[in-house]
């Protein structure tokens, strides 16, 4: 769905169930028509899918996926971006860190990259670019010294550019230009703009730059070029607005070091105001939001900078006066307060006005995959939520 003539605009089907490929296929049949026949009635409706694993084997590369195609087709869907950073299974069981396993030092990430970009390059409509946001490398809390997160983010870095190096590939042999979307997160090796930064300086370039000579004998300012080309940033505003980073100055730091944005999550966190008055009220409301599904990192700014409590009980547990605490719960976006806590929506519409003044990157995909763990009050049918959600980014944007 092209909205304001720019942004290829969706909703990340994330929130369905679909650990193996039946399931996947039949939540897309059961809800994405309906949502397009009241979203975007007149035009065709882009998606952002997500496979799992065992999903994306299923799928393969033969009849399964040619069916999936001209279903797609027929309902006049196209698919433009995928969600590669849950692996495994994501719903109606405990995630929590697995999220990240199996993580960017492994050859099992690299080879699921791979084939999903496999199939993203054979779904993709012509003249759209194709991006897949994937894992911020691993786990912090998987590391227990300097020396093991080096290792890591070497082993990513290689890992990473393997993929690169198939992307540029694709695009010469194709013409489709396709990019892997890294989404740093609170507690993921990656958490804040500064650390893309360093990883893309410190490791991507200097092992991106030797393997691009290696393999295609491109001097170094093109392999640079080429590598920040096809290895963009997932800018999840929920994650963003957790590490206290106000969106204008980000996409300046960003652009100021060539650093692509390949997607954008539109995406809320829960934000904690306290006061002097009813903090116990605000702690037990934030307690209807403890759930053991997802982990929900909380973060604080103090004189030292970001503080991150590793999951909501954690601080629950602890307590004590704050001022402000953000929450890593995707809420719904068109809401902007849970009384009496609020989310940071605020932060989605500082990056609306920015993106109606640039253009940052192509596409745009809400991610509110929570609908089924949110408290009781603030649940209603999926799909009249995923509308709702939709239109409202439609109008402000």
């Amino acid at each position: 769905m092209l909205v304001s003539n720019f942004y290829h605009t969706t909703y990340c089907t994330n929130i369905h169930p679909g650990e193996d490929w039946k399931t996947t296929f039949d939540s897309l049949k059961n809800y994405v028509p309906l949502i397009k026949s009241q979203v975007s009635k007149t035009q065709e409706f882009g998606l952002g899918l997500r496979l799992s694993n065992k999903a994306s084997e299923e799928l393969g590369f033969g009849s399964k996926l040619q069916e999936f195609k001209d279903w797609l087709t027929a309902h006049q869907i196209y698919i433009f971006t995928m969600n590669g950073f849950p692996y495994g299974n994501f719903h109606g069981e405990a995630v929590k860190d697995k999220v990240h396993r199996p993580d960017w030092t492994t050859q099992e990430r690299v080879d699921y990259t791979i084939r999903l970009f496999k199939q993203l390059n054979f779904l993709l409509p012509e003249g759209i670019s194709g991006g897949i946001s994937t894992s911020p490398i691993s786990y912090k809390h998987w590391y227990s010294s300097e020396e093991e997160l080096d290792h890591a983010k070497k082993v990513g870095a290689q890992g990473m550019i393997a993929v690169a190096l198939r992307l540029y590939q694709t695009e010469k042999e194709t013409g489709n230009y396709l990019h892997l979307d890294i989404e740093p997160e609170p507690d993921g090796i990656l958490e804040n703009s500064d650390e893309v930064i360093s990883f893309f300086k410190e490791y991507l370039i200097p092992i991106g730059v030797d393997r691009f000579k290696k393999e295609f004998g491109i001097p170094n300012d093109n392999a640079e070029r080429i590598i920040k080309r096809h290895l963009t940033i997932c800018y999840d505003i929920c994650h963003f607005s957790l590490a206290y980073e106000e969106p204008e100055h980000t996409f300046q730091k960003f652009l100021g070091n060539d650093i692509k944005i390949g997607k954008i999550q539109v995406s809320a966190a829960l934000k904690v105001l306290f006061n002097e008055t009813d903090n116990q009220h605000i702690w037990e409301s934030l307690s209807k939001f403890n759930e053991p599904t997802y982990l929900h990192q909380v973060t604080e700014l103090s004189d030292e900078g970001v503080k991150t409590h590793a999951d909501l009980p954690e601080l629950l547990e602890k307590k004590g006066h704050r001022a402000q605490l953000r929450a890593h719960f995707h809420v719904p976006i068109f809401l902007q307060k849970f009384p009496p806590l609020y989310s940071t929506q605020d932060h989605i519409l500082k990056v609306i006005d920015y993106l109606k003044k640039n253009k940052i990157c192509d596409h745009l995909e809400i991610e509110t995959y929570t609908w089924d763990v949110l408290p009781i009050d603030l649940k209603t049918a999926l799909s009249d939520s995923i509308i709702r959600e939709i239109n409202w980014l439609k109008e402000r944007l």
